[in-house]
């Protein structure tokens, strides 16, 4: 799979209403065939900046997670208020879901 984290640091006039801001964009991702996850959440650090987290199947719905018409106007509608341009770590994992914590493992 091919595993995103991205941190949007948002206009500070912006950031409360970042979900609804990004809410078309975050239903139409997660409705492509090949999106495993696209999960927002909020830095407890700093209220102004998001961070993602996604994941698509493999090179080819990453490729039309990037081609899809609601990435391009993702690009078009999200910079105006974005305070710095997203920093992101992209890598492609040989698994297919989350893997278990086990130094946290919970006992029952």
């Amino acid at each position: 799979m091919i595993f995103i984290t991205a941190k949007f640091k948002v206009k500070p006039e912006d950031a409360d209403r970042w979900p609804q801001i990004t809410a078309e964009f975050t239903r139409a991702v997660r409705a492509e065939p090949g999106c495993l996850w696209f999960d927002w959440s909020r830095s407890l650090d700093d209220p102004n900046e998001y961070v993602l987290v996604e994941a698509f199947r493999d090179a080819d719905a990453g490729a039309a997670h990037v081609g899809a018409d609601h990435f391009k106007q993702a690009q078009q509608d999200l910079p105006p208020h974005l305070a710095e341009t997203p920093r992101v770590v992209n890598a492609n994992l040989d698994q297919d879901d989350w893997s278990e914590l086990g130094e946290m493992a919970v006992q029952s």
